[in-house]
């Protein structure tokens, strides 16, 4: 049976930290599913279409992409993650500061289905410090945000840039 892990997020946009997590993923399971979810609550300048395209084009050139399955969901994550076969959630931490939200996250997702496993996966150090909020205040102030993120999410950002 295929280990089949979901890493979800809002992806408003993807940064090249959500890709570092998603490959580190890939080197433990046999495919992960990159869940993009609505999160009407958090207001997203990209709406769920554009998040999902952005994030397929993202993750075509990436290697082992064949194993990597690109969805949107709302509701639950962990009722998402079952209906996929999901035997692990993973989560990306990028600091301290990120333990602790994300630590109630796991923990309130073991008491809604024990077993649906949390994995937390640090990117790489170069990508601790970024988030899509700061991407999109960079490319809001005329900042070079090409190292950050994939090309298409530069261009998309381009485009929004007045809704910023």
């Amino acid at each position: 049976m295929k280990r089949i892990a979901m890493y979800a997020g809002t992806f408003d946009p993807i940064t090249y930290g959500h890709l570092d997590i998603a490959q580190r993923a890939l080197g433990l399971f046999d495919e992960v599913v990159l869940a993009v979810a609505a999160s009407e609550g958090k207001h997203p300048l990209f709406s769920l279409s554009e998040r999902v395209a952005l994030v397929e084009e993202s993750t075509r050139a990436l290697p082992e992409a064949d194993r990597l399955r690109v969805e949107s969901f709302s509701g639950l994550l962990v009722a998402h993650a079952l209906s996929r076969n999901a035997c692990a959630v993973i989560r990306g931490l990028r600091a301290v500061s990120d333990f602790e939200f994300e630590f109630q996250l796991a923990l309130m997702n073991r008491k809604l289905d024990e077993k649906l496993e949390t994995i937390f996966l640090m990117p790489k150090e170069s990508y601790t410090y970024l988030s899509s909020r700061i991407i999109k205040e960079i490319s809001r102030l005329g900042g070079d945000i090409s190292p950050f993120v994939p090309a298409c999410v530069e261009q998309a950002l381009e485009a929004k840039k007045s809704r910023i």
